[in-house]
């Protein structure tokens, strides 16, 4: 899903930019402070989603969509509220209001990729994702994953191959970017692949000759797969 972002605020482009990096289903091509740059690049880049301020010098990002004849969807980012009954009246797919967290920019990325693939224009997901481990980033394929296990604000990837790689993020932003019909939860440290489970017992699940423990409000979900 490709996307731009526009916003008069230097500051506020990084953190779309940043939480962007994060979405492995999105691809940010563009991010623009001038409007009117922006809109000169429609006219020759089709996009899927954009991230808009609504309000911006010389032109609002109401009155910028509003005059566009080809409209991608749009996630409004602004630090007002009075605006996201005309922002909806605009279909918008959602209204992200400053500062927002990365959890919450990746549910509305969820809304705008459901609704594109409705639309059937998206291309085929992605059976991957980039860890940031160090300073690299690291391919791994979602078939590698035997399981996850969180420690505060890192995640273990647990692979296949007996490799194990550590990322600075919480299971909570992890398990917003994991496809649900691969993976699940099955504790508040754990996330496991749902193909590589072995066996289901009361208190755990075996993965591969690993014991990861399941908690009791997950089970539930655990014996719905």
């Amino acid at each position: 899903m490709k996307a731009i972002a526009i916003d008069d605020e230097p500051m506020a482009l990084e953190v779309v930019r940043a939480h962007a990096a994060k979405v492995p289903y999105l691809e940010l091509v563009g991010c623009f402070t001038d409007a009117f740059q922006a809109l000169e690049f429609l006219q020759n880049e089709p996009i899927d989603l954009l991230f808009l301020d609504i309000k911006m010098p010389d032109i609002s990002g109401l009155e910028f969509v509003t005059s566009l004849q080809k409209k991608p969807m749009v996630i409004f980012t602004t630090a007002y509220s009075e605006h996201a009954v005309t922002s909806f009246e605009l279909d918008a797919v959602d209204y992200l209001l400053k500062p927002f967290s990365l959890p919450r920019f990746i549910k509305a990325c969820n809304k705008a990729q459901e609704l594109l693939q409705l639309r059937g224009t998206t291309a085929p997901v992605k059976d991957y994702l980039f860890l940031k481990t160090g300073y690299e980033q690291v391919k791994v394929h979602y078939d590698e994953i035997l399981y996850l296990e969180a420690a505060g604000n890192y995640v273990t990837f647990v692979l296949a191959d007996g490799k194990k790689l550590l990322s600075r993020m919480t299971i909570q932003e992890l398990s917003e970017q994991l496809p649900a019909d691969s993976f699940v939860r099955v504790h508040r440290s754990y996330i496991v692949s749902k193909k590589q489970i072995d066996k289901i017992e009361r208190h755990q699940v075996c993965i591969k000759g690993n014991e990861v423990p399941v908690g009791a409000s997950y089970m539930q979900q655990l014996h719905s797969i």
